[in-house]
């Protein structure tokens, strides 16, 4: 298989998972994925292992809590190679939903975020064997305002501005 038929094959494969992901079809979205899946939301430690671990956090933690209607994914990069594909992207959104995958035990804020995440699927016999998921909790945080960023390294929506925009400057040092 060439590079171009790899990046087609792994795209249509993810892109079926998350069509029905997106769409809460529990049965569709466990038929994209091999018979011993797994799930890691690495900032939460969120996420199943096997058929049955996957199906109840999607049954209880995903489906129909993925992310408010407001939702907006930007890609910044996808990277391919045979057995996986990985995502950087930013997603936005109002919190105005449950998100106990990655909020978990959170109350709806009402407050709009930015968040960079990454998302590493690896892939086997034409299927997903996992996602290993990655974002910055903490930035998140402060922007639903349940973390004071008051001197912290942090920046809230500012790491996603930085990684649109890589010039812009650095909030810690001055660079005069």
């Amino acid at each position: 298989m060439n590079e171009a038929q790899l990046k087609e094959s792994l795209d249509q494969i993810f892109g079926q998972h998350m069509e029905a992901e997106l769409a809460g079809d529990l049965d569709a979205t466990m038929a994209t994925m091999t018979d011993h899946p797994h799930l890691v939301n690495v900032p939460t430690m969120v996420g199943g292992q096997g058929p049955e671990g996957v199906r109840q956090f999607y049954t209880n933690r995903l489906i129909g809590q993925f992310f408010p209607p407001d939702v907006k994914f930007e890609t910044v990069s996808r990277t391919y190679s045979p057995e996986r594909l990985v995502d950087e992207l930013i997603i936005s959104f109002t919190h105005t939903t449950r998100m106990d995958h990655i909020l978990p035990g959170v109350e709806p804020t009402g407050r709009f975020a930015e968040v960079v995440f990454v998302v590493i699927v690896g892939f086997s016999e034409g299927k997903v064997a996992y996602e290993h998921i990655h974002w910055d909790q903490a930035n998140l945080l402060v922007q639903l305002g349940l973390i004071d960023p008051t001197g912290l390294p942090l920046t809230g929506a500012g790491a996603a501005a930085k990684l649109r925009r890589p010039s812009t400057p650095d909030p810690f040092f001055n660079e005069s």
